[in-house]
């Protein structure tokens, strides 16, 4: 009998189902900020990340009985940090996938990426990161040209009055804050929207008092930001001092968890943001998934759009791996990367727009949405998911 099966789970390891047997842990590398300027957004994240491909291998079981280990590395928002930790991923970890973190740090990891031939999803959603070549970099969703499109599509369409709107850019002075620029700039001119001025600052500045006097004497009624969520709250403080009331608008990345604490009497339903994502207000799978994520770890208790980041990357992977085993039998550096280029309208419960990948377009998606933030912690959808430039646009609620 004992032989019997012997020879049965031989033929079952040959045929590839029996998974178990010779299960190895799928690694992946994640090179992210967490104690550097900015550490909230880096340390949600990486929670997110992390209690995700926790979820996969307690509820899955895995992937193909395959264990998920993350390796994860603090760069300090320091670029060489970020570098030395994707060279170690790739040489000494000997990793399957990577996330990196900031637009600088993707950037300077790219050539690594590109000479170990790892596939590596960066945080950062800059264009940039996307210029060719494209070879193993992607993006989870649509990068900063979409929230600029979308942003300047929505003043559009509020917009009130003869004259084309007046729109200010308030943004840091380092790739992250000026990768709204030239997009900015390129659909203004096309639809007739007038950028009246650029302000730009170091990330340091504690204060932005010069660059909303001169946003103001620019006659600037929007004023579209590209900075993090302590930024925002010293341009709410500055713009009070003078009295200056312009519409606020930034990127998905405008909130972290410590925004609406620091924000307690400034932020005043005042801004507003593209997010491409789902909200606990739309009750759909994917939120379902992460509630029940945040009851199993205790890791937050509420929505927070950088713990949301962190699970939609940890999903893409996934997803990834799954659709690496399913076509080539193993999962691989190469076979994940083939398997992501394949990727069609992949869906994740409402969590992210459909994925899609080619060998040409690693932007994930091109559609997004316009929310209010409110003081209270939510966020409410005032746009549909909608493609710029596509005529999708519909207001839901109050302009």
């Amino acid at each position: 009998m004992r032989k019997i099966w012997c020879v049965i789970i031989g033929t079952l390891v040959m045929l590839g189902i029996a998974p178990g047997l010779h299960a190895k842990a799928i690694k992946v590398g994640a090179a992210i900020n967490l104690t550097g300027p900015a550490s909230t957004w880096g340390q949600f994240h990486a929670k997110g990340q992390r209690d995700y491909f926790q979820y996969v291998n307690e509820v899955k079981g895995g992937v193909n009985g395959n264990k998920i280990e993350m390796i994860l590395v603090d760069t300090m928002y320091k670029t060489p940090e970020a570098v030395a930790a994707v060279r170690k991923f790739a040489v000494s970890d000997k990793v399957d996938m990577i996330a990196t973190w900031g637009a600088g740090e993707g950037l300077a990891a790219k050539p690594i990426v590109q000479r170990y031939k790892i596939p590596t999803i960066n945080y950062s959603t800059s264009w940039e990161i996307l210029e060719d070549p494209i070879d193993y970099m992607y993006l989870p969703f649509g990068s900063y040209r979409l929230d600029c499109y979308a942003v300047l599509e929505y003043i559009k369409a509020t917009h009130t009055g003869d004259k084309p709107p007046k729109v200010g850019l308030l943004t840091y002075n380092n790739a992250y804050g000026l990768s709204i620029h030239k997009p900015s700039k390129e659909y203004a001119e096309k639809h007739g929207i007038e950028i009246v001025a650029i302000e730009e600052f170091p990330p340091k500045t504690l204060d932005l008092t010069t660059e909303l006097l001169r946003l103001q004497k620019s006659g600037a009624e929007y004023i579209f930001m590209q900075m993090l969520p302590a930024a925002i709250i010293t341009t709410f403080k500055c713009a009070d001092r003078i009295q200056y009331a312009p519409r606020f608008f930034g990127t998905w990345t405008s909130t972290d968890p410590d925004f609406f604490a620091m924000g307690k009497g400034l932020i005043r339903d005042r801004l507003m943001m593209q997010f491409p994502g789902g909200l606990p207000v739309d009750k759909g799978e994917g939120i379902a998934v992460m509630e029940d994520m945040w009851k199993r770890y205790g890791t937050v208790d509420s929505f927070d759009a950088s713990y949301w980041e962190g699970v939609v990357m940890g999903m893409i992977m996934e997803r990834a791996f799954v659709r690496a085993h399913e076509k080539y039998g193993k999962i691989t550096r190469e076979n994940i990367n083939k398997a992501m280029e394949s990727f069609s309208n992949e869906k994740f419960g409402g969590l992210v727009p459909d994925v899609s990948y080619s060998k040409t377009n690693h932007e994930g998606s091109f559609t997004g949405r316009i929310v209010r933030v409110s003081e209270d912690g939510t966020y409410l959808p005032v746009t549909n998911f909608f493609v710029p430039g596509k005529g999708e646009i519909k207001i839901l609620g109050a302009k």
